[in-house]
């Protein structure tokens, strides 16, 4: 007869997940011969299933409970307020609007194409109508910024009514529906 070594059952302690060692112990291999299949397959699923609950689990918070959620409703968006935030934004990208034609233009000059558009025109026309034509005098740059301010204006007047005139249809459609559900969560 061959000497096995005999495996003495050891306690856990609560909390300690089966099929680990616990802390600070050395684990006894078997061989695997030994323990039958069926185990070993039990063991690496509660130790897999054990890991996966550890990742997927929040992390605990500063006072130990899970961070709270609010589930509320929008019922009503206040016009006013809309109207004030929308002129703001529509303000905001008129003056974009404004800054990048500005440098679009400012780099078409200093890339040269509009004395290639004045060489082309003067080479295709001929004669003495030719020589006279600049397209600067028709399409220069103070009278596109003039009309790019011009489209930013009229651009602030219709967002800031679109935007308005929204949140009024909101609070209608609101009173009729109900709203729409929201659920806040507190940061970690």
């Amino acid at each position: 007869m061959t000497d096995r070594p005999v495996e003495r059952p050891t306690r856990r302690p609560p909390g300690q997940p089966a099929g680990r060692p616990p802390a600070g112990r050395s684990e006894v291999r078997e061989d695997t011969a030994v323990r039958p299949l069926g185990q070993q397959l039990r063991n690496k699923l509660a130790s897999a299933a054990d890991e996966l609950r550890a990742a997927a689990a929040p992390p605990p918070r500063a006072g130990g409970r899970p961070p709270r959620r609010a589930r509320l409703r929008l019922t009503r968006i206040d016009p006013w307020s809309v109207m004030k935030m929308s002129f703001l934004l529509s303000i905001a990208l008129g003056v974009v609007t404004i800054v990048a034609v500005t440098i679009v233009w400012s780099v078409l000059g200093a890339a040269g194409v509009w004395d290639s558009i004045n060489q082309a025109v003067q080479e295709s026309i001929g004669g003495e109508e030719g020589s006279s034509f600049d397209v600067t005098n028709y399409i220069g740059t103070s009278r596109v910024l003039g009309f790019t301010m011009l489209v930013a204006v009229i651009d602030v007047i219709l967002l800031t009514a679109v935007a308005t005139l929204a949140a009024f249809l909101y609070n209608m459609a609101a009173a009729l529906l109900g709203g729409v559900d929201v659920t806040l969560t507190e940061d970690r």
